[in-house]
């Protein structure tokens, strides 16, 4: 928790491996959604979306614990009671300024982190019925597929919901609360008391183990048989 944010200084406060994932996570989602109406052959890049968003979920949650300050969970996920606190103070807009993810946030982060990855998850076991399988769908029976297909369509309902309200937060605090979170995210920095702590270097070789680390992950659990 910091002071008032100063507009005339500028911390860092988002961390490169951190923006990057968070746009391509968005495009992920948004061209999955796109694919997944358009059918057809489009079900393959589908699918490849899908095997993105997964990485990318695994990448981050890594990053939660060994990336820069402000990206580790323990940075910015509060205990429950702190989080109603908070949220009874921002309904009289009386809410503490926080650097890096507000305790509201930082639960939202949470939720879309497992909300992507059961959606991505499920599609590795979900079947159209016609043309189109996950490339796990040999692992469990035809009628557990068709139920997982059921969960897959269900969750991405409730993924709608959340990234709705993530929106909402952000054009909350954007327009009413005057902070520039979209200019933040895209830049990494933010305007902020001086003495307020940064990001810190980023780990660039680090983040690309990690990364690589996710991608085989995933293309090792693609290939089961």
């Amino acid at each position: 928790m910091t002071q008032q944010p100063d507009s005339t200084l500028s911390t860092r406060v988002w961390d490169p491996y951190v923006r990057i994932f968070h746009w391509l996570l968005a495009a992920s989602i948004l061209f999955a959604w796109w694919s997944g109406e358009q059918g057809g052959n489009w079900m393959s890049w589908h699918m490849y979306a899908g095997y993105t968003v997964l990485t990318l979920v695994l990448f981050r949650l890594f990053w939660g614990f060994a990336g820069t300050h402000y990206a580790r969970f323990a940075e910015f996920i509060r205990s429950p009671g702190h989080t109603v606190n908070y949220g009874l103070k921002a309904m009289r807009r009386e809410e503490p300024h926080y650097a890096g993810h507000n305790p509201l946030g930082g639960w939202m982060v949470v939720a879309l982190l497992l909300l992507s990855a059961a959606q991505a998850g499920t599609g590795l076991f979900a079947n159209d019925e016609i043309f189109t399988e996950g490339p796990l769908v040999h692992l469990v029976s035809y009628d557990l597929s068709v139920e997982i297909t059921r969960w897959h369509k269900l969750i991405f309902d409730g993924l709608l919901i959340a990234i709705g309200l993530h929106l909402l937060g952000v054009v909350w605090h954007q327009r009413v609360r005057g902070e520039k979170l979209i200019q933040g995210m895209l830049h990494g920095r933010k305007p902020l008391p001086a003495g307020t702590t940064e990001a810190g270097k980023t780990p660039w070789v680090r983040g690309l183990v990690l990364a690589a680390i996710a991608a085989a992950a995933i293309w090792s659990l693609l290939n089961l048989t």
